[in-house]
């Protein structure tokens, strides 16, 4: 990368590409490294050198069918290139969903007192030691009680504790096993593409159209408002569907989500529900979570997380709703199926972490995730209104942090180069949400005020049309 950022990137964004796939070449389809085992055998007492080319254990291939490197990272390894030869550069990142502001001081005192805690014996008999792998009673009926209790009947049992959303996504695929038929949003969140490679749900990859095969691609456009048609999604037994969605922003609709169980239903498949952002959702047509919805307790998984809440993006907190009454074509229990593996992967989330949550949930914590929220979203209308400006017709940014930018069907990848050597500005190539999201960019509103601000200065001054 060193080598091809000192061509000062004199290429376009087809160059760009090109070296975002070779950086998975080295690990897709590369040859073992050479091992050498030394013996000495005693008939001869000369010693001899047996080369070693691999293991006898085949790669899966799943593994193999995986495109390129993981979308975050690699837009690392680029900014790092671009460093690595301006080192005088102030890099402002509009990039990766990362939070930026500290941990309210009301959840910070929560974790120190449990850390504390921890060293008597009292502490750590009542909170040390393995926990429950489904998490602590107190934590998943509080959970309840702030979330779920006033507008559905979701309960204790039915809500699982984890360390976040995302490593959850991976175990519902653990769980469900391979050879399904998986649909997703298009654009969206990457880790349900790349989680369906990985557990074997496709079967190839089509450069033409840069889909995997066995994946039905749901696009969410603004001439259908960001909602799918779910017709293609007919014989899908998975749908990811995440509200607010990740990249676009755009909160489903009550009455889109009775279309989406109502599809659910009527298909027989099971939707896993991504309600990562849905704090930040202010429409009160948009509801916070699918079992506001009649009937989503027969069809719909939801995962959710303290991430984007509360800034523990580091620390690791989540959680996923499988309600009893989702059952398997059989009739066995989903529910009971998702506890079984839980408690064969999973160790419970950090005792100290899950101390963290019950802080979030106090009403100083409440209070202090809700004034947390609204500097995030504040940051995001800042966003939307520089672009807007500029001339460029944007989405989201109203009921989530993140602002999706039109740049009139460029390519992706070409917007987020240039923006970078312009502006010392990282954002997201839309297109590594899905082929749905080239033309576009995501801007994240994840950073601190004063870089959000000089970012929309130094936008104006290089892209204002």
């Amino acid at each position: 990368w060193r080598t091809w950022y000192g061509l000062r990137l004199r290429t376009t964004a087809s160059f760009v590409r090109t070296m975002f796939a070779m950086s998975a070449s080295s690990f897709v389809g590369a040859r073992p490294a050479l091992a050498r085992r030394t013996t000495a055998p005693a008939s001869s007492g000369r010693r001899t050198s047996v080369i070693v080319a691999a293991t006898k254990v085949a790669r899966n291939p799943n593994m193999a069918k995986l495109q390129a490197g993981y979308l975050f990272p690699e837009i690392n390894r680029i900014k790092n290139a671009h460093l690595a030869a301006n080192p005088d550069a102030k890099i402002i990142s509009l990039g990766i969903g990362d939070t930026t502001e500290p941990i309210p001081a009301p959840i910070v005192a929560g974790m120190v007192d449990s850390a504390a805690g921890l060293g008597t014996l009292e502490g750590y008999g009542q909170f040390g030691g393995y926990g429950a792998e489904a998490g602590q009673g107190r934590l998943r009926e509080k959970l309840i009680e702030r979330f779920y209790e006033a507008t559905t009947s979701i309960v204790a049992d039915e809500l699982f504790v984890s360390d976040g959303s995302k490593c959850d996504i991976s175990r519902l695929q653990m769980m469900f096993g391979s050879g399904r038929n998986i649909a997703v949003q298009d654009p969206s969140y990457p880790a349900y593409v790349d989680s369906s490679v990985m557990t074997g749900q496709t079967n190839g990859f089509d450069d033409a159209t840069k889909q995997y095969g066995n994946i039905a691609y749901l696009a969410c456009n603004a001439e259908n408002s960001f909602f799918p048609d779910l017709a293609p999604a007919k014989k899908s037994d998975i749908i990811f569907f995440c509200s607010p969605n990740n990249p676009t922003g755009a909160a489903a609709t009550r009455a889109q989500l009775e279309e989406l169980v109502a599809h659910a239903k009527e298909t027989g498949s099971i939707v896993v529900y991504d309600a990562a952002y849905s704090i930040y959702i202010s429409d009160p047509d948009c509801p916070r979570t699918i079992y506001e919805i009649e009937g989503a307790d027969e069809c719909c998984i939801e995962t959710c997380s303290f991430s984007k809440y509360a800034g523990f993006t580091g620390l690791r907190l989540g959680w996923t709703v499988v309600p009893d009454k989702l059952k398997f074509a059989d009739g066995s229990s989903v529910r009971a199926d998702w506890s079984r593996l839980m408690s064969t992967s999973f160790n419970g989330a950090s005792n100290v972490a899950q101390a963290g949550g019950m802080a979030c949930l106090s009403d100083e914590g409440m209070a202090a995730m809700t004034d947390l929220v609204a500097f995030y979203k504040e940051n995001a209308a800042i966003l939307k209104k520089t672009f807007e400006e500029m001339g460029y017709t944007t989405y989201g940014g109203t009921d989530a942090p993140y602002v999706w930018v039109s740049f009139d069907g460029r390519d992706s990848w070409e917007v987020f180069t240039e923006i970078l050597q312009k502006c010392d500005i990282v954002v997201t190539p839309g297109s590594g949400f899905g082929p749905a999201g080239d033309g576009f960019i995501r801007a994240s509103a994840f950073g601190h005020r004063d870089n959000i601000l000089e970012a929309a200065e130094r936008l104006k001054k290089a892209f204002t049309k």
